[in-house]
């Protein structure tokens, strides 16, 4: 059975940090790419960014910069580091496992983030 299971979001001021962890398992983690979408409430579900199984990444543009993604393989653990937070980043956050490059097949069941002004 897989699992991902998000953790970490909360409340904090504009201008502050947080640090998202996903941990995967029923799943061989080390072969998928990972990623982080985020949804706020009336919007779709948006990507934010991704990391492949050779580790590398891509960034929306709207946090190019200030999010960092990475994955400790060892661990089962994907992170999402999040610097300079905006109120418009504000949504739940999802962790997605995609197996085999066709897409996310796998979601996480989400975690609030709320940015305040």
């Amino acid at each position: 059975q897989v699992q991902l299971v998000e953790s970490g979001g909360g409340l904090v001021q504009a201008g502050g940090s947080l640090r998202l962890s996903c941990a995967a398992s029923g799943i061989i983690f080390s072969i998928n790419a990972m990623g982080w979408y985020r949804q706020a409430p009336g919007k779709q579900r948006e990507w934010v960014a991704t990391i492949t199984r050779g580790a590398s990444t891509n960034y929306a543009d709207s946090v190019k910069g200030r999010f960092t993604i990475s994955r400790d393989n060892a661990k089962n653990t994907v992170y999402l580091q999040m610097n300079s937070l905006k109120p418009e980043d504000t949504a739940v956050y999802y962790c997605a496992a995609d197996p085999d490059g066709m897409g996310p097949l796998y979601w996480g069941q989400g975690t609030q983030v709320t940015v305040s002004s």
